[in-house]
């Protein structure tokens, strides 16, 4: 019986995971001159902790969620996002008890299950970025920075950085009580998830993406005009900053984001290339988040990078880099595989990617084996060489070729790729 991957996942294999490790390599790098620190958290969570953090009303919780009672009973959910295991870790190890701010990034799996379609699978990864402690706009601008930096590091110069605030405890109330008396007459209008978040969150219906709802809401009340005057401060600082910096944004006073945890700054980085899929990057503050975990008042930021829908905008825009073995050693006769062997051996110490036949085939076979998998140089070995101590090799890429002796052949060949070790 032949099986299948489950509809909505993916195998992620050569060329493309080439291109999943560029991006990877890019974010370590770009987040360590930053400060912040890898962590790891399971993708098996308590239920309870993506249901207090995400809002047990939000789409996510009420039907996205892989949910499932263990041998206990308990209930438990495959992580669909990752800032609440952050916080969850950061309160249960006391991590606020060491000096701000705390800054920290994780990557994996997260699990939702919705319609696939392009960029967007039930088994997804992202890279996140959390940091604690600090309620400065500086650190609202200089996460928004390091997007940018990042994503230029990629070569995605083209994206578009949307910006809001949506406000906190203190002048959020009055703004929802507008919007519910808005919608009021226009219950009948709403598509059906809407008319359920008008009676539990009113605030998520700016965040739908069906067409009449998306008409609807263009004349709604705005959250930026009624924001208090601390709110407005730290928006126009974040906003000033980055215009500062050179870094182009726009102002999108719909833009809530779909949990319920933000407060304050609200950003996406969005493209026109994934179709209705526009987020690449989406995160904001979650001023309130640490307390509700069972930790001190911590003021906190973060968000996540979506790596397929990354991935799709770079492999249409470039031509993946496949990494290509160093060296091929065509060994003929069994005293030369056996010499071959501990070559490779030697030169794998050194840092170099060996490849080999271990067929014993013809050395037209494997010749053309070591051309079909690109290699820059091959080492010919044969009963002849082993008798005169000297070993062939040719560069396959431009013809040219030699001999070595046998006990240079190490220095020699790393000295071929002094510009790897460099």
């Amino acid at each position: 019986m032949k099986y299948s991957a489950l509809k909505g996942v993916q195998d992620i294999l050569p060329p493309d995971i080439y291109t999943w490790q560029r991006v990877e390599s890019a974010a370590r790098e770009v987040f360590s001159y930053y400060g912040y620190q890898e962590v790891r958290t399971p993708i098996i969570e308590s239920t309870a902790v993506f249901a207090r953090s995400i809002g047990e009303t939000t789409d996510i919780v009420e039907k996205e969620m892989y949910t499932f009672s263990d041998k206990a009973g308990r209930s438990i959910t495959l992580r669909p996002e990752g800032t609440a295991t952050v916080v969850r870790a950061y309160v249960e190890h006391y991590l606020h008890n060491l000096p701000s701010p705390q800054k920290f990034f994780y990557s994996g799996p997260m699990f939702r299950y919705e319609r696939p379609q392009m960029g967007r699978f039930r088994q997804f990864s992202q890279i996140g970025v959390e940091a604690f402690g600090v309620s400065a706009p500086e650190i609202d601008a200089e996460m928004l920075s390091m997007v940018h930096v990042l994503l230029g590091r990629l070569g995605l110069m083209e994206l578009t950085f949307e910006l809001n605030s949506i406000g906190c405890e203190t002048c959020r109330p009055s703004f929802m009580r507008s919007l519910v008396s808005f919608f009021s007459v226009k219950l009948t209008d709403l598509c059906p998830d809407c008319k359920r978040r008008y009676a539990v969150n009113p605030l998520r219906i700016l965040d739908c993406k069906v067409n009449r709802c998306i008409e609807m809401k263009q004349s709604a009340p705005r959250v930026s005009d009624y924001l208090c005057s601390e709110c407005t401060h730290h928006f126009g600082q974040v906003l000033s900053r980055l215009a500062a910096l050179g870094i182009p944004h726009m102002r999108n006073t719909n833009l809530v984001r779909g949990l319920d945890y933000y407060t304050r700054t609200t950003f996406e980085v969005t493209t026109e290339h994934l179709g209705s899929q526009k987020a690449v990057v989406a995160g904001g503050r979650y001023n309130r988040l640490v307390e509700e975990f069972g930790g001190p008042p911590t003021p906190a930021i973060g968000f996540a990078l979506g790596m397929e829908r990354l991935v799709t905008l770079l492999k249409d825009r470039e031509d993946t880099v496949v990494p290509s073995p160093d060296v091929f050693i065509a060994a003929l006769g069994e005293r030369a595989i056996t010499e071959g062997f501990f070559i490779a051996e030697r030169l794998r110490a050194r840092g170099l990617w060996i490849e080999a036949a271990y067929d014993g085939s013809s050395l037209k076979s494997q010749l053309r084996r070591a051309d079909r998998l690109a290699v820059r140089y091959a080492l010919l070995i044969g009963d002849d060489e082993l008798d005169s101590g000297r070993v062939k090799w040719k560069n396959l890429r431009d013809s040219s070729q030699g001999e070595v002796e046998l006990d240079r052949l190490e220095e020699f060949v790393s000295s071929l790729f002094s510009d790897k070790r460099s």
